[in-house]
């Protein structure tokens, strides 16, 4: 199937429009036509090769959702119009360790991404940027009618990024959780901590969106800018979530943590971070990383979602003011994630 997309061609150029090819639908797929796709800082990292060699001509965009076109014979968890999600992957080996311990986001063998990897076929998958997307049933999400529709998207990715670590290690009442940033990650991490029961502080870099995180759920918002903060806050937190895509100063970082505390990134920046195992040493502290969720805990963030009132913040926009969306992702203006409404490309 030829499907109407917004196509990037190398790494400096726009994305202009274009097609690209989907398979045919397969017993166990589900056709997809795409109603809103989330702009994550991914998929600029991506298609300017921040992270490594790009198959151009490539269309991105992890963040979907949309409802069901039609399905294969053999699909029994999903019918012709309903509400669906797509998140940062659509297949993996299903037989590796990892995957028969309901993971496979950590794959031995590497998940099939939802763009920019090699598909069962020997393609390379295509994403969000586009009108329709076919995907294998055990990867689609259903998406709660409780959350509004044009806020569901952003939740395949900034949310259950955020919610995966924060279940993992364990936010709750009676832990104090510290957010680090406050974009389109972020500012679900606040959400999602807050409705846990955790005391929540932001740690930024000036206090420029404290207001925003205030009325998020933030209990407390600091200036890291400041280096009074790291003093106030020494051995204060029991977790740390890293949403930014740079580099700091991770002993800083790891210093605000309490006796068997934990720094877990999950931003990805393209740089290497050095730190000193002093810093670990002396309170037992750990320093992790955390990618997405399985399907089945993207499921549970969503349910979760649904019953708290979370949705992310969106600034909707047409798909013909992606290239701009992406300027202003770069220069951090953006309350909180941009939406693009698929229904004005052309099907």
């Amino acid at each position: 199937m030829r499907i109407p997309a917004y196509v990037a061609t190398s790494a400096t150029g726009p994305l202009v429009p274009g097609t690209i090819e989907r398979r045919e639908i397969g017993p166990k797929d589900v056709l997809i036509d795409i109603a809103w796709a989330g702009v994550c800082h991914s998929d600029i990292h991506t298609v300017h090769g921040d992270w490594g060699p790009v198959p151009y001509p490539l269309t991105v965009g992890h963040e979907i959702a949309g409802t069901v076109a039609r399905t294969g014979a053999e699909v029994t968890r999903f019918h012709a119009g309903e509400r669906v999600g797509v998140g940062t992957m659509v297949d993996s080996c299903r037989t590796c360790a990892n995957c028969r311990d309901g993971l496979e986001q950590y794959c031995l063998n590497g998940n099939t991404q939802t763009y920019a990897s090699v598909d069962r076929d020997g393609t390379i998958t295509q994403g969000g940027y586009s009108t329709r997307i076919v995907v294998d049933e055990d990867f689609v999400l259903h998406l709660p009618e409780q959350i509004p529709f044009e806020k569901a998207a952003p939740l395949l990715c900034a949310g259950i990024t955020t919610y995966s670590p924060l279940r993992h290690w364990g936010a709750g009442p009676g832990k104090r959780v510290a957010i680090v940033g406050l974009g389109g990650l972020g500012h679900m991490g606040v959400q999602l901590a807050h409705a846990m029961g955790a005391e929540v502080t932001v740690l930024s870099r000036t206090l420029a969106k404290r207001d925003d995180g205030l009325r998020l759920g933030a209990d407390h918002y600091c200036a890291t800018s400041d280096p009074a903060t790291f003093n106030e806050l020494a051995g204060s937190l029991d977790l740390i979530v890293n949403t930014v895509s740079a580099p700091l100063d991770v002993d800083a970082y790891l210093s605000l943590l309490s006796r068997d505390g934990s720094l877990v990134n999950v931003g990805a920046p393209s740089q290497p971070m050095g730190l000193h195992v002093q810093s670990l040493l002396g309170a037992r502290r750990s320093y992790a990383g955390s990618a997405t969720g399985s399907i089945a805990e993207t499921q549970e963030m969503l349910d979760f979602c649904a019953e708290h009132g979370v949705a992310p913040e969106v600034e909707i926009i047409p798909i013909e003011q992606v290239n701009e969306a992406w300027r202003r992702v770069l220069a951090s203006d953006v309350r909180f994630r941009f939406v693009i409404d698929m229904s004005t490309l052309s099907r």
